[in-house]
């Protein structure tokens, strides 16, 4: 049995790794140490997870004490992302296995430490990239290895953000870059994963557009340009269309989003000391891009075209992957509730490039991410599927390379010019 640490008890940690060792997999697993800066984050996972009351807690500085007690074999860093580093680099330098969520780490000199770290270890990385397990991209990424399509030459992919889960990004710690990294890094990253996953290519270079359109104290929507509001207690939410989408004069309604939980919460009532999820999406604090637009090109030729916008009528994306022998396509309308009008189930259209179309219906199952969190949750606690015949986990260089190019995005977009990914990595010590 091993035994696990967790680094940041925030309500992904408790739902997606804390909550499963305890419930599914405690003949394989047992928590034995929760590390947070919030002692009000130990009481909350104690409330929902009766079971680990009286287990040893510990605050930040704590981390050396945390390990020496309790002897773990793998440490989970669930946290905000800009704690990632620090404990994973940490855990590495004694030796112990790591599970990360993603994005691994905010910047690429973080990366390197990291990369560094693994190196001298005799520990791992496993980074959290459940869309890698969704039916859909398992499916696609099985047909791209049985040649359907040839050698791929290009992607394509939009990924909307609706106005509801977009606004959350900017109302939460999410909204300062120094925290998250910027879109680019904090949301991108699953969806340069899941690319270079499916191709099995190397990002080498960027270039890119991005622009705060929706949000921040500019923002069109904006009811008063005032600084310092949270929707629970604002005097002119009834002026914003962004609160209003949800509610009426004598209703209030907020859809819940799996990033905070209950409603209350959202309404400003948090469970943690300090921390309110529902600060104004047009406050000036926010310093992150809301659209980006991206071309990436791939050490073996392939051409990546990508799009997000977080202020979309709905929720989704639209793929298409192209190669020398045909065209793989699907759409996907997330949060159907949400969604205005009637979605159909998401499938797979192969087109051969001299042929008739096949559409692929898709088997999908229980559980978070189209059925995806469950199948990860087994590959980390169980081990890998031995049936599977190709990798799916992720480890510390696919999540430096998610990282890296969501950098080389955000770069290109201050700059203006072609970002070389790679060379990110590069010590920029050395060079002074």
């Amino acid at each position: 049995m091993k035994t696990y640490v967790v680094c940041g008890v925030s309500g992904r940690a408790i739902g997606m790794f804390i909550e499963p060792i305890v419930k599914t997999f405690s003949a394989h697993g047992q928590v034995v140490g929760l590390l947070d800066v919030d002692p009000r984050r130990f009481e909350v996972c104690f409330e929902r997870i009766p079971q680990l009351s009286g287990i040893p807690v510990y605050a930040p500085d704590q981390f050396e004490s945390m390990i020496r007690e309790t002897q773990p074999d793998v440490v989970i860093v669930a946290g905000a992302d800009h704690t990632h580093e620090q404990y994973i680099v940490k855990a590495l330098e004694h030796d112990l296995d790591v599970i990360t969520e993603k994005p691994m780490a905010t910047t690429s000199e973080e990366c390197r430490r990291i990369l560094d770290a693994e190196a001298k270890s005799k520990g791992k990385v496993t980074v959290a990239f459940n869309y890698r397990y969704m039916p859909i991209h398992t499916k696609l990424k099985e047909m791209i290895l049985e040649g359907k399509i040839g050698r791929v030459t290009s992607v394509d992919l939009n990924w909307y953000i609706d106005t509801f889960h977009g606004a959350s990004y900017f109302k939460r710690w999410n909204r300062v870059r120094s925290n998250s990294g910027g879109l680019s890094i904090h949301k991108s990253t699953h969806h340069f994963d899941l690319v270079n996953w499916w191709i099995d290519q190397v990002p080498v270079e960027a270039f890119a557009y991005g622009a705060l359109n929706y949000y921040g104290p500019n923002g069109e929507l904006n009811p008063a340009k005032e600084d310092g509001r949270y929707c629970g207690t604002c005097t002119v939410k009834q002026d914003c269309s962004y609160y209003m989408r949800w509610s009426t004069r004598s209703r209030e309604v907020v859809p819940v989003d799996d990033h905070v939980g209950s409603v209350t919460q959202l309404q400003g009532q948090s469970n943690y000391t300090g921390y309110r999820p529902d600060a104004c999406i047009f406050d000036s604090e926010i310093d992150i891009e809301d659209t980006y637009t991206a071309v990436v090109k791939y050490d073996r030729g392939a051409l990546l075209s990508y799009s997000v916008n977080f202020s979309v009528p709905y929720e989704g994306y639209r793929l298409a992957i192209n190669g020398t022998k045909g065209r793989l396509e699907t759409q996907e309308y997330h949060s159907p509730g949400r969604t205005p009008f009637p979605v159909p189930q998401q499938t797979i259209d192969y087109l051969p490039l001299f042929g008739s179309k096949e559409t692929i219906h898709v088997v999908f199952t229980e559980g978070g991410h189209g059925g995806g969190d469950p199948v990860i949750l087994e590959d980390m606690f169980l081990g890998p599927d031995p049936r599977r015949s190709y990798e799916i986990l992720s480890g510390a260089r696919a999540g430096t390379n998610s990282v890296l190019t969501g950098e080389a995005v955000w770069k290109s977009v201050q700059s203006g010019a072609p970002v070389r990914i790679q060379e990110l990595l590069e010590d920029r010590s050395e060079q002074n």
